[in-house]
């Protein structure tokens, strides 16, 4: 799931069939009309995209949040009612129902979990990774961590390395 959060953070979403990235383990039983446009859909998730970038962005550097993106991150939250029922079949499970379409539940989802994350106690520990070209954010659980997972803090790591090589040989 990690990486699929990734790839929506970082702009995998060139096309719409990619919005599949936003929910692909949760089965979303529909209770409304199927509908949506892909197009609108896609244009729909590069504009939660942006405005939770923007409003990390602004975040992490102390700034002031700006209102047209919170009314456009609040706006998202509520897209589409979600609910979770009870199923007993095969075994006692969950499932989530919407009234809506199944991408503008998973829209509203991510939004919410922004909301909670830019509105909530762990706003403080919002982290922008450090490795040049990385456009994510995380939150920092641990007083060294500097990069949004393992594998940036490798090529961040390698990068410094090779660079110190090719200083010392005259590169």
């Amino acid at each position: 799931m990690e990486r699929l959060r990734a790839e929506f953070a970082q702009g995998g979403l060139g096309s719409p069939d990619r919005l599949d990235v936003l929910h692909p383990e949760r089965q979303v039983v529909q209770a409304g009309p199927v509908g949506g446009e892909p197009a609108a859909d896609l244009r729909l998730a590069r504009e939660l995209r942006d405005t939770i970038r923007s409003l990390a962005a602004a975040t992490v550097d102390g700034g002031a949040l700006d209102p047209d993106l919170v009314a456009t991150l609040n706006r998202h939250a509520g897209h589409a009612p979600r609910w979770r029922e009870l199923r007993t079949t095969p075994e006692p499970h969950t499932t989530e129902r919407t009234a809506g379409r199944p991408v503008a539940a998973a829209l509203a989802e991510v939004a919410e979990n922004a909301v909670d994350l830019l509105g909530g106690p762990l706003r403080d520990r919002l982290r922008a990774c450090q490795r040049t070209g990385c456009l994510l954010y995380f939150i920092r659980d641990a007083s060294r961590r500097e990069w949004c997972s393992a594998g940036c803090g490798n090529r961040a790591r390698a990068a410094r390395h090779y660079a110190k090589v090719r200083r010392g040989s005259g590169g």
